[in-house]
């Protein structure tokens, strides 16, 4: 038996992925929707924080993308067959990413973790606008796309101080909803809630990180951008 009540099952705050099922959250992790507000075209402005969902301590959401009460689950999972295996090899974001050397900035980019909420064009190319961040207003720009990024593809560093620019965020989930696009986004998972596999395992634990609800990643838990519309995908 837990010797307090912070160690009992649904207590303490953490995300597990239920096998061929939903993502069992538990700690009274607070729930958002959280809307890409876009210009007259795709590329966003800013996020849009919705008002919280009235969530129990501990809550399931859907995770193969066919509940008529999403974000939460409705065992839809069970009558459509959902095949939820993981296939994420787990590597640690610093493997993943590349480098790319600017003046004042370098940033780094794990292109497999991709969710394609398109911050890193607001404003110019994050890849370009890097090489010139002896600029501050380029300086800003990439800054604050790199900061918007939800999956955590994008992280900068300041090559004076050497360290890393992440933002201060609560432990939450946001349910994305991306109008532009006409569809919903993954789960920002934010602030280092610690996520299990369905067979216990940790997955590496970052401040941002996205997690498939459209049931379609070939990346498993994480998003791979295959919400997208296929015609108009284009991961650079």
């Amino acid at each position: 038996m837990a010797s307090n009540s912070a160690e009992k099952i649904g207590d303490k705050l953490t995300l597990r992925v239920i096998k061929n099922g939903p993502y069992f959250v538990s700690g009274a992790v607070p729930l958002y929707p959280m809307t890409i507000e876009c210009d007259g075209k795709e590329t966003p402005i800013k996020w849009a924080v919705g008002t919280k969902f009235n969530t129990p301590q501990s809550y399931i959401l859907c995770r193969c993308g066919q509940s008529n009460n999403r974000p939460f689950c409705d065992s839809s999972h069970v009558k459509v067959k959902f095949d939820g295996t993981e296939t994420s090899a787990n590597e640690p974001y610093e493997k993943m990413a590349q480098e790319i050397d600017g003046p004042e900035l370098k940033l780094k980019d794990a292109v497999p973790l991709c969710a394609s909420a398109r911050f890193c064009h607001r404003g110019g190319d994050v890849w370009d606008v890097i090489h010139h961040t002896d600029k501050p207003e380029a300086k800003k720009n990439v800054m604050e796309n790199c900061i918007d990024c939800p999956s955590g593809r994008l992280v900068i560093y300041d090559k004076k101080t050497k360290t890393k620019i992440e933002p201060a965020l609560e432990k939450s989930i946001g349910a994305i909803e991306d109008p532009a696009i006409g569809t919903s986004g993954p789960y920002w998972i934010r602030g280092g809630i610690p996520i299990y596999s369905a067979d216990g395992k940790l997955y590496e634990v970052r401040n941002r990180v996205t997690l498939c609800r459209c049931g379609k990643s070939s990346n498993k838990p994480f998003c791979d951008s295959s919400h997208y519309p296929e015609e108009d995908r284009e991961v650079k």
